[in-house]
Formats: structure tokens, sequence, C-alpha cells
């Protein structure tokens, strides 16, 4: 059995601990709420680009459609763009995307593709690199902050590879902030852009549009934005899903630090209560004994 000492510095070493639980906690939800207005601010812009690009690309066909639309006429090299946080201490949040980007890469690499894979944030990059080896090309880190710059660069990365004829089709990988209990991994199209049917597209009440220049052209320029868009906002999500993860994950350690405290306090009476009773018991028998 732990002596007194050694069960009073680990009450101590425990307490310490949740105190810094409880500081990261406040610290997460403090932040949590700039993330999430972040993220939920640019997901219009998003949506809004993604159905004009579809009615854009209603009236385009052929040769002249822009080879982001409708892909380079194979699929057989994938790229999968996996966007994480750099940091951890945020429960199953960077596991659980990496889980979605293995499944995925399992699923192509069975249909007999070939797959390789870029990273955004450290953790994306340090697990991956063990589970997927050479796959992995090139990674970024996502930043304490989300960053424009860094989308972009990873954007031209993306293209680059595109327009090389090194991949044909292009996933990302992210996870969807939904509300502070829930963080949904998910898989996106980038290249070719995914056109969504039916309510995408913007309502043009019957109206009849002219582009000038013509679809082709607007969509040229319009759809390497949208990559740069699409990419954004997903480590928006991540940033505002990261600290959502953190907080909670904190709150259970901070709770489970109070648990333990409380046991090990208990123990520690007890056993000192013990001793007490020992030495009370050793004093009068000596003094029986004289």
């Amino acid at each position: 059995m732990a002596s007194l000492k050694e069960m009073r510095n680990r009450i101590g070493s425990v307490k310490a601990t949740q105190k810094i639980t409880k500081a990261m906690q406040m610290v997460a939800a403090a932040k949590l709420r700039k993330a999430q207005d972040a993220a939920q601010n640019a997901r219009p812009y998003a949506q809004r680009m993604a159905a004009v690009i579809a009615n854009l690309a209603a009236g385009v066909s052929g040769d002249g459609a822009p080879k982001l639309l409708v892909g380079a006429g194979s699929d057989q090299r994938h790229l999968v763009v996996v966007a994480t946080s750099d940091r951890g201490l945020a429960g199953g949040f960077n596991s659980s995307i990496v889980r979605a980007a293995r499944e995925k890469i399992n699923s192509l690499s069975t249909q007999g593709k070939e797959v390789s894979v870029l990273t955004i944030g450290r953790k994306a990059r340090d697990q991956l690199r063990r589970l997927a080896g050479d796959r992995l090309i090139e990674s970024f880190e996502a930043g304490s902050n989300p960053s424009l710059a860094v989308a972009e660069e990873v954007s031209a990365k993306v293209q680059e590879l595109f327009e090389a004829g090194k991949v044909d089709v292009v996933h990302l990988i992210f996870s969807q902030f939904r509300s502070v209990v829930s963080q949904v991994p998910t898989v996106r199209q980038l290249i070719p852009a995914e056109v969504a049917e039916g309510g995408a597209s913007l309502d043009l009440k019957g109206a009849s549009y002219e582009y000038e220049p013509g679809e082709e052209e607007i969509l040229e320029t319009l759809l390497p934005r949208n990559v740069t868009t699409q990419l954004f906002s997903a480590m928006l999500e991540n940033q505002a899903g990261f600290f959502a993860a953190q907080m909670t994950a904190m709150d259970n350690a901070t709770r489970n630090a109070g648990d333990m405290i409380a046991s090990l306090t208990l123990q520690y009476n007890r056993s000192r209560q013990a001793q007490i009773t020992k030495e009370l018991i050793e004093i009068i028998s000596g003094a029986e004994a004289l």
C-alpha cells in the first residue's frame, strides 16, 4: 500500500491536472463562439457559389466544358485531401476524420484505383504517414486559425496535380460542424466539381439570362475559386468542430479528475485513520507494560 506522503503527492498532482483541464475547457469555450460564427458565415457563400456553378453548368456541354467541371475523362488516379487540426486533446475528433479517410482509401484501393494522399493539419500527417506510407505526397499545417492563404496554397497544389495529369479525381475529407456535441466526418468531391441536382441551382423564376462572356469562360474563372472556397470552408468547419470537441473532452477530464480526487481523499483519510489507531494502540500497550 502507498504511504500517506505518496497519496498526498498523488492527490496534489491530480488537482494540478484538474486545474489545467478546467483552464483548457474555458479557453476552448471562449474560442468556440468565434469559430462557430466563422464556419456558419462561410456556408452561404460556398452554397451560393455551388448554385451559380450548377446554373452555368446546365448550359455547358461538349469539348468546351472546363476539365474542372467534367473531369479528365478518366477516374483511375484519385487524390484524397484529409483536413484535421494541428493539435490534439480533443477526444476522437481527429481520429474520426482519419478513420473516414482510411475507409475511403481502402474502398478506392479495393476498386483497383491508384490513390495518393495530401494532408492539412499535423494530426492527419502524423497518423496517415504510418497508415498510408508512400501514398502521402505532401502535407500542410492548418495553423492556429484557418487562413485563406493556406487554402489557396493547397488549392494551387491540387490543381497543379490535376492539370499535370497526375490525378483524375480529388476528394476532400473533413469534419462538418453541426453542434457542440456533433461533428460529422464528411467526404466531398472537389474535382470534377459536383453539380447537385434539384434545389441546389438558383431559381431564375422563368427568366432567361445571356452571359457575357460565355458560360465556359465564366466557369474557367469560377471553378478554381470554388476549389479554394471549399477548402477554406472545410478548414473553418474543422476549427469549430475542434474547439467543440476539445471543450467536451476537457469537461469530461475535469469531472473524472474530481471523481479521482474524491476517491483518493477517501482512501487517504481511511489510511490516516488506520495509522492513528495503530499508533494509539501501541502507546496504550506500552503504558500498560510499564
